[in-house]
């Protein structure tokens, strides 16, 4: 089995930074895309930010040129580097990874529980 588990969320003001991070643990052979969703109250889940094995990132064109995603795979871990932050900044964010695990040859979408990120003016 598969855990990806987020941390860095918090309060924050308008303006401020806050880098999330998410790690996979469990039985990996390996891990294709990852990236971080994110769901405000009373709206869907939308992409924020992926970023593939090789590096090749995309972005949400409301957080273009403020978050920068990043990761780390001899950790299986990825990072979001939040700048700039606003208050429609204001959610619970998910990580989510592509991950092929022992003995298998396919790989299937695992998400973490989320993290709340809040921003306040």
């Amino acid at each position: 089995q598969v855990d990806l588990v987020e941390s860095g969320g918090g309060s924050v003001q308008d303006g401020g930074s806050l880098q999330l991070s998410c790690a996979a643990s469990g039985s990996i052979f390996s891990i294709n895309g990852m990236g971080w969703y994110r769901q405000a109250p009373g709206k869907q889940r939308e992409l924020v930010a992926i970023i593939n094995s090789s590096g090749y990132t995309r972005y949400a064109d409301s957080v273009k040129g403020r978050f920068t995603i990043s990761r780390d795979n001899a950790k299986n871990t990825v990072y979001l580097q939040m700048n700039s932050l606003e208050s429609e900044d204001t959610a619970v964010y998910y990580c989510n990874a592509d991950v092929r695990v022992m003995g298998r040859n396919f790989h299937l979408p695992y998400w973490g529980k989320g993290t709340h990120v809040t921003v306040s003016s």
